[in-house]
């Protein structure tokens, strides 16, 4: 059974990088954002200091990843140089790899919840884990 958490915490940050998406078949031109990302961490309780988690190892995490991406074609990326480089997918691969790299220290308290991808004001888009 699912249970609401009752805590989050957001660490946001942002990264400038180009991409080409395919749409309907074919290549959009090249062209850039800045990509504004946002980690999500939710659990149900707080730990013994009164946490949910640290929001500097999350930061300092979220910054690590995000980092290959910076002032880059993200379609030469790894993995977007395989795959698709929509807001979707960003989001869902650091969320994942937010998650391989952090989910077992914030156990059992918290974990990674989502990850938003803001490439242009009003348009996020968003990747919710599992419970």
């Amino acid at each position: 059974m699912f249970t609401i958490p009752s805590f989050q915490i957001q660490v946001t940050h942002e990264f400038c990088a180009a991409h080409s998406i395919i749409l309907n078949g074919a290549p959009e031109p090249t062209h850039g954002h800045n990509f504004k990302t946002t980690a999500t961490i939710s659990g149900s309780q707080l730990d013994a200091e009164g946490l949910l988690c640290d929001f500097h190892i999350v930061e300092q995490t979220l910054i690590e990843i995000c980092k290959p991406f910076n002032n880059q074609n993200l379609n030469e990326c790894p993995p977007f140089d395989q795959l698709n480089p929509t807001a979707e997918n960003i989001a869902k691969h650091i969320a994942d790899e937010l998650a391989s790299k952090l989910d077992d220290s914030l156990a059992p308290n918290a974990k990674v919840h989502c990850v938003s991808i803001t490439e242009a004001p009003n348009c996020i888009a968003t990747y919710t884990r599992a419970p």
